[in-house]
């Protein structure tokens, strides 16, 4: 009888053994599909504002101000650590402004937020072909680019990411605003 009773509760205690490596399993699994999965942070243009616009003594010559919100937001359970980068403001291409976002670090489940000056000029594109026909039209098309590079840390885990900043932004001259900003 002593023999039937002991079988029993050893049976009993695989049981919740093998209930517990299954229950501790899903649980692993479910936290390494979650928490430890590593994104990639996202870096985006806010708000921008024209502060100012000099015109020099041709009408297609200039140098614009402007001040631009840049956040990263940062999606994973850890903190992002990055580095200072160049943001570059182009026209077709060409590089006419340009920039550093500073080293810093995105918090864990947080977006980052910071305003940056930038300042414009036109000298290196006044002999552009379809430069005259924007400004006379009044409508600047330029366009922005970063790639933030940095590393994500999430308890012992450390993995380079580098997420890329890319708008389009369209600026009226004459009402010195911005029309349109649209990211990727």
């Amino acid at each position: 009888m002593e023999k039937q009773e002991g079988r029993r509760d050893r049976k009993k205690l695989f049981t919740y053994i093998a209930l517990f490596i299954i229950f501790q399993t899903i649980v692993i699994v479910a936290f390494s599909q979650t928490v430890m999965k590593i994104r990639n942070p996202k870096v985006r243009l806010g708000a921008v504002v024209v502060q100012s616009i000099n015109t020099g003594a041709t009408s297609s010559s200039f140098n614009i101000r402007l001040i631009t919100e840049i956040t990263i937001k940062n999606t994973n359970f850890g903190h992002f650590r990055y580095d200072s980068t160049p943001l570059n403001i182009l026209y077709s291409g060409i590089i006419v402004g340009q920039t550093v976002i500073p080293k810093d670090r995105a918090d864990a489940r947080k977006t980052k937020r910071f305003a940056l000056y930038v300042d414009i000029s036109s000298d290196a594109i006044s002999g552009f072909p379809n430069f005259n026909n924007d400004v006379n039209s009044g409508v600047l098309f330029l366009t922005s680019q970063a790639r933030v590079s940095g590393k994500v840390r999430v308890m012992i885990l450390n993995k380079k990411k580098s997420p890329e900043l890319s708008c389009a932004l369209a600026i009226n001259l004459a009402t010195r605003q911005i029309l349109d900003v649209t990211c990727q």
